[in-house]
């Protein structure tokens, strides 16, 4: 049985057609990947998306249906966070998306968010053998921690620190080089709301240095560049990324405007604007909890949707 996920996200939309292995886990039938970026303006104090966003938002979902549809999955499920759950039109976008398409957009809550990575991350086999640790998802529009106890999620957030958001509302000028006073702004903002959050409820309890998982277009993108400048592609790169490989792209991407930063190899010109931002969220993040590594996985919100479609 296979089952297709569409995760329209601020940045991207994916898919994933997946089907249960026969060890009781997840195969990874088909993935694809659409650069949309609908969350222009979720930097806003009203968000909403525009007309343009709309339409190439929709345009994106129907291609990867379409791509769908060819493997027979006995279902395709749609799923949205953060742009449009906090777009005044999201509701008006999810409804365009079901005329052109037929099919229903689920739009997650925070929470719903955060749990589902939780469960993805769980159908990781090379993270079996992982106990206690935080979970780090950075998107465009916010940032999903949770904390894990002997596998299970002891406590989860989810952070208006999207980088997408943060560029938008910390970064004088995208196109110019990253500044030390961009840098400062954007580490501002994310002390600012892990102060807030931990007042409801949310503290980094685990021993430092702790272990760290990331999941998310970033750390694919930093694994990426540091295969590339060792010659390697991505397959071969080291799942782990240490907080000094961060500093370096960071120092690297920053020096240069928008345009050179497009030519980094490895670096999709289409997330260029945002990389330096979302590097300074998870150096800072990686300060306030104590972590010197992050692990990286695939296995994120659109593999915990299909745990769930799937009963695992």
């Amino acid at each position: 049985m296979r089952i297709g996920v569409i995760d329209i996200g601020s940045n991207t939309i994916k898919l994933l057609v997946a089907a249960r292995s026969t060890r009781g886990g997840i195969d990874t039938v088909h993935y694809a990947v659409e650069e949309a970026r609908i969350g222009r303006g979720i930097g806003s104090d009203r968000p909403a998306l525009t007309e343009e966003s709309m339409q190439r938002g929709v345009a994106a979902v129907a291609t990867l249906v379409e791509r769908a549809r060819t493997f027979n999955p006995v279902q395709i499920v749609l799923v949205a966070t953060s742009a449009v759950r906090e777009a005044t039109n999201g509701q008006d976008f999810a409804r365009r998306i079901h005329r052109e398409t037929g099919l229903a957009v689920r739009i997650l809550t925070g929470t719903e968010e955060a749990d589902a990575i939780g469960r993805g991350l769980a159908t990781d086999p090379a993270l079996a053998g992982a106990r206690n640790f935080y979970l780090f998802d950075l998107g465009g529009g916010s940032l999903e921690c949770l904390e894990f106890r002997e596998r299970r999620a002891a406590q989860s957030a989810s952070l208006r620190l999207g980088c997408v958001r943060l560029t938008e509302r910390c970064v004088t000028d995208p196109a110019a080089p990253f500044t030390a006073t961009d840098r400062s702004a954007v580490a501002a903002a994310v002390l600012h709301e892990f102060a807030a959050e931990a007042s409801s409820g949310f503290h980094f309890t685990l021993p430092s240095p702790a272990a760290a998982v990331a999941t998310g277009g970033t750390v694919t993108t930093v694994r990426a560049m540091l295969a590339a400048s060792a010659g390697h592609p991505l397959s071969e790169a080291s799942p782990t990324v240490n907080t000094a490989e961060l500093e370096h792209l960071l120092d690297l991407s920053a020096a240069l405007p928008l345009a050179e930063r497009r030519q980094l190899p490895g670096l999709p010109a289409a997330r260029a604007d945002v990389f330096p931002t979302a590097l300074t969220t998870m150096l800072e993040v990686a300060r306030l909890a104590g972590v010197e590594k992050f692990t990286h996985s695939y296995h994120n919100l659109r593999y915990g949707i299909a745990a769930e479609q799937l009963g695992l």
